[in-house]
Order: C-alpha cells, then sequence, then structure tokens
C-alpha cells in the first residue's frame, strides 16, 4: 500500500474539496451581498469572507486534529453527539442543502432555456440530475478521479473566464451601501456567510475526504491528517477567488440589475450583459456542475454516515437520499430558502463552539465540562436568532448584544467558555489537593 500522493493526486483532492463546497448558495448570495454592501464592499466581503472560506477551512483542519467527527464530540454523550450529526445531515442532505442546489441548477441553469417551463418540467429535471448525483456518488472509490480530476477543472475554467471579464469589463461604477451594510458592514456580510453552509458542511466533508484519501493507498492516520489539510488549502483558495470575484460583480451591478429579485437573477442579468446571448451556456454550465459536484459530495458524506448507523448499505443509502432530494427539490427555490433560514441559524453557531473547541481542548482543565455546557449556550441562544429569522416574536431578547444582526449567541457563548475554563480549574485543583492530602 503506498504511503503518499503525488502532486496530481493532492491537487483532485484539492479541486474535489472546492466543488463539494461551491454549490447553490456559493454562487447565489455573494452577488447580491456584493450589490448591497456598494462602497463598504471590502468590509463586507471581509465578513462573508469569514464564515463562507475562513470558517470551512478552519473546521476541515479541526476534522483532521480531532481525527473525525467522533474524534471532536468524543466529550459529549455519544447519543447527543449522534443525534447533533443526524441533526447536521438531515439538513445539508435531503431536507435543505442537496434539494436547494438541484433547484438553483433548474433554476438558472435550464429554465431559461425551457419555454413555458412549469411543474413538469422541473420534475423531469430532477429526475435526471439527481438520478446522475446518484450514479456518481454510488462509485465513492472514484470521487477523486471523476470530480477532481474531470468535473472542477471546466467549473473552474468557466469561472476563471467569468471572474476576468468581470474585472476588466465591469457594468456598473460601485454604488453607497445598502441597509445593515451602512453601518455593519462586516457583520452582515458574517452573517450572511451562514447561507453557504459551508461551516456545518466541512464537518462532515471530512468523512468523504478521508474515504477518498485512502481509497488511493494512504493508510497512514498522520498522512491522511495532512492530505486533509492540504486539500482544505486548495478549496478556501478557491473559495476566495470565486466570492470575491461575484461580490466584485455585485457591487458593480446596481444599475443593470435594479430589480433583481436575489442573487441568481443578478448574476443572470450581469453575465448577458457581458456575453450576450452566449452568456446564458457559460452561466449554465458553472451553475449545473457547482450544483452537481456538490451535491454529489453531500449525498456521499450523508450516505457514508447513515451506513454506519443502520444495516442498510452505503450504496442504498445513496440511492434513498437522491430520491429524497429529487422529492424535496420540487417545492420550489423561494420557499426551500424561506424554509432553510431558520435552521441554519441554529446549526452555525453550534458549529462554530465546536471548532472553536477543538482546538483549545488541550487546555481545557475539564473538557467534559466545558463541551457540553459551551455547546449548550451556543444551542439555546443560536436558537433566538432562528426564531427571529423564522419570523416569530422574540423582542423580549433585544437586550442581547448584535441581537439586532442575529449573533446573540456569540456574548453568551464567549462569556460560558471563560467561565467553564474557570470553573474546570477550580475543579481539577480541588481534586489534586485531596489526593494530596490522602
Amino acid at each position: 500500500m503506498k504511503k503518499s500522493l503525488k502532486v496530481t493526486d493532492i491537487l483532485a483532492l484539492g479541486f474535489m474539496t472546492f466543488a463539494f463546497f461551491l454549490g447553490a448558495g456559493n454562487i447565489i448570495f455573494p452577488p447580491q451581498a456584493g450589490q448591497l454592501a456598494g462602497d463598504h464592499l471590502l468590509s463586507g466581503m471581509l465578513g462573508f469572507l469569514s464564515t463562507g472560506v475562513t470558517l470551512p477551512l478552519v473546521a476541515i483542519i479541526a476534522v483532521a486534529v480531532a481525527g473525525g467527527w467522533q474524534g471532536m464530540t468524543r466529550d459529549l454523550p455519544s447519543k447527543v453527539a449522534t443525534f447533533l450529526a443526524v441533526m447536521i445531515f438531515i439538513v445539508i442532505g435531503p431536507a435543505f442543502a442537496a434539494p436547494r442546489a438541484g433547484l438553483v441548477a433548474y433554476e438558472m441553469g435550464v429554465k431559461p432555456f425551457i419555454d413555458n417551463a412549469g411543474q413538469l418540467s422541473l420534475t423531469l429535471f430532477s429526475i435526471v440530475f439527481f438520478a446522475i448525483a446518484m450514479f456518481l456518488s454510488r462509485s465513492r472509490g472514484n470521487l477523486v478521479d471523476m470530480v477532481g480530476k474531470f468535473l472542477t477543472p471546466i467549473l473552474f475554467l468557466a469561472l476563471i473566464v467569468l471572474a476576468v471579464a468581470v474585472v476588466m469589463d465591469p457594468q456598473d461604477a460601485i454604488a453607497a451601501a445598502k441597509g445593515d451594510y451602512i453601518d455593519m458592514p462586516f457583520l452582515k456580510g458574517f452573517v450572511e456567510g451562514y447561507n453557504t453552509l459551508d461551516a456545518v458542511a466541512a464537518l462532515l466533508f471530512g468523512m468523504v475526504i478521508v474515504d477518498a484519501v485512502r481509497s488511493k493507498g494512504v493508510t497512514d492516520e498522520t498522512a491522511t491528517r495532512k492530505y486533509l489539510i492540504y486539500a482544505g488549502l486548495i478549496a478556501a483558495a478557491g473559495l476566495t477567488f470565486v466570492y470575491v470575484s461575484l461580490f466584485y460583480l455585485g457591487a458593480t451591478s446596481v444599475n443593470i440589475a435594479a430589480n433583481a429579485a436575489n442573487g441568481g437573477d443578478i448574476l443572470a442579468i450581469y453575465v448577458a450583459a457581458l456575453f450576450g446571448p452566449a452568456g446564458q451556456i457559460i452561466l449554465s454550465l458553472i451553475v449545473l456542475l457547482a450544483c452537481l459536484t456538490t451535491v454529489v459530495g453531500l449525498i456521499s458524506a450523508c450516505a457514508d454516515y447513515f451506513s454506519t448507523l443502520t444495516r442498510i448499505t452505503y450504496e442504498q443509502w445513496a440511492v434513498a437520499l437522491s430520491v429524497a432530494c429529487c422529492v424535496v427539490a420540487n417545492v420550489g427555490l423561494n420557499q426551500l430558502i424561506t424554509l432553510s433560514l431558520p435552521a441554519l441559524f441554529a446549526l452555525y453557531p453550534i458549529a462554530m463552539a465546536l471548532v472553536i473547541l477543538t482546538f483549545i481542548r488541550r487546555w481545557l482543565p475539564n473538557p467534559t465540562l466545558s463541551y457540553r455546557v459551551v455547546l449548550l449556550v451556543a444551542l439555546s441562544f443560536s436558537m433566538i436568532d432562528a426564531a427571529k429569522v423564522a419570523g416569530f416574536n422574540v423582542h423580549a431578547f433585544e437586550i442581547l448584544p448584535l441581537f439586532d444582526y442575529g449573533m446573540a449567541w456569540l456574548m453568551p457563548t464567549a462569556i460560558a467558555l471563560v467561565i467553564t475554563c474557570f470553573m474546570g480549574a477550580r475543579k481539577a485543583k480541588s481534586v489534586e489537593q485531596t489526593s494530596q492530602t490522602a
């Protein structure tokens, strides 16, 4: 068994990871955020990159450091860790993220070419799209070759063409910032980065990446972790390139896309202005490939984990999840985005807290106490943010710092972490003194 990968294999692994992350949210949210950020583009973009790039990269590294999901959650009760993983997998899999990717692929990649497109065309597309995703997902041993060496290079080339065109021929001047981007552009961009779902997905994509590395003959744990980090770095570089170009695209689209309903519309209008009729073909290629590779990664990650909990095989789970995604995708894009936002606001703080705890665990005097208290606090206060996004009356919590920006969880979670550090230290010291007296 070989214990190292060639440079081409490492690059393919990184491209595969990049492709898994680059999906629906990564394409439709940055243009709209850039348009609203306007002349506060830099601050807003840095906030978005924090949750859209930096946090997923840190999460990938955390997975590598901890040795996987089980290592990250070893200080939690096993049933709690399993429940948390199942909930995350459901959200990033058949409930929201994967169907959303399929819907974006239809709305932006196929629908513009169909006259009088309706429910029937969406249903037929969903069947074909998720059937292809199912076929690619079932061949998990060949994921690196199929996605990393074939699909992603085509996707990345199309993105480079778009980025160069945007920089060389911006369609508008950058206008003044709007809404929350006027006063708090960084925080607004930070919260908007939630929409990508990448920080949550990173915790679980790590399993698929590890399987891909091992399928290449690498069995050494240290080498596996190293390649996992390499893949994360390559993916982060690619995502940064995409977000910066799409943010700039949005910031220079104020006039030509003034009435656009969402980021997808902004992108479509802008590409049409840049390339004319051929622009829709370029955009369709980008969207279809980006969404397909992401769905493959999500289905693979979900099937891999669920197969460890049940007697159902990986291949059977891949089929079942693909069918479920196809059914949910027929809900409609706007409805699905609306339904998914509360789940995002509930899960992201938990993911962030878990990543931070993973990195500082060695310095925690009582890891079990810290993990349980900090994650409980993060969950409790994230539910307030989720309820607010869902439209419930939570004005009683307006006194919380950053409540208006959907980050009411941040200060309470940070305080809980500090308190448990001191509480744990006193407990450890007390135990030590007792043992010495005895």
